[in-house]
């Protein structure tokens, strides 16, 4: 019998419908790259999802936010996504967390719950914590690295932190958790060189200016796919 889950079950079978469904997966950061990795993940069946931001929605994520539009303006992303979510597939059981995950916040979340973790948020000190938390955890993790300032979205590659070039993300990564014993991290990153934004720098605490990242609709949405394809097959067993 038909069901909304019937084209993804032609590809990787009942067992990993099954698997997929009895899955947790954690999404730090709903923005460009987030957005478009719960919507892929639910949209495959993952039984439950755990997402995590304190953001709202403003009116200049309208151009690459999958979810945002003019009248959500001003919600809390969260509740959007989860109301979202709850869209595509009423069965999916979602834990929202209205929080920026920092060093600070980090003991909010107990990651041996996760069968999976995505991150997708901006400041590499959460990053770090991220992988140092996982890690501890002995639960796979996905990193997004740059994605700001480029406009090639054929130029993304899955790789080892290990075996990354280029992209300045991944250069400071390697250095930190090197420092931090961790010596293999998968990441999606980009060889693009980036490209200088046009526009002011904007105050950033401590009247410190700071250029704002320029983006677009269909670069970091291509990174939120590649990791969400990611995430799938490595749940269901599926190799290259």
């Amino acid at each position: 019998m038909a069901d909304q889950f019937t084209r993804t079950r032609l590809l990787i079978g009942d067992a990993g419908i099954e698997k997929l469904r009895a899955s947790r997966v954690a999404v730090f950061g709903l923005g460009g790259v987030g957005s478009y990795i719960v919507e892929a993940l639910a949209r495959s069946g993952v039984g439950t999802l755990d997402i995590i931001d304190d953001d709202a929605i403003a009116e200049s994520n309208l151009n690459r936010l999958l979810y945002a539009t003019q009248g959500n303006i001003g919600q809390p992303k969260t509740e959007v996504v989860e109301a979202r979510i709850r869209s595509i597939c009423p069965d999916t059981v979602v834990h929202a967390h209205r929080c920026f995950y920092l060093p600070e916040t980090a003991d909010r979340f107990d990651f041996t719950q996760y069968d999976y973790v995505a991150d997708a948020i901006d400041t590499v000190s959460g990053k770090l914590q991220l992988a140092v938390q996982a890690n501890a955890a002995n639960v796979p993790l996905i990193s997004a690295m740059g994605a700001g300032n480029k406009l090639d979205p054929t130029a993304f590659e899955v790789a080892d932190i290990a075996k990354t070039s280029v992209c300045p993300l991944a250069r400071v990564m390697r250095r930190e958790l090197k420092k931090r014993g961790i010596l293999h991290l998968k990441v999606v990153y980009s060889k693009e060189p980036p490209i200088v934004p046009n526009g002011d720098a904007e105050e950033s605490g401590a009247h410190q200016k700071r250029q704002t990242p320029g983006s677009c609709a269909f670069v970091p949405s291509v990174a939120g796919l590649i990791m969400a394809g990611e995430i799938i097959r490595d749940l269901c067993g599926i190799e290259r």
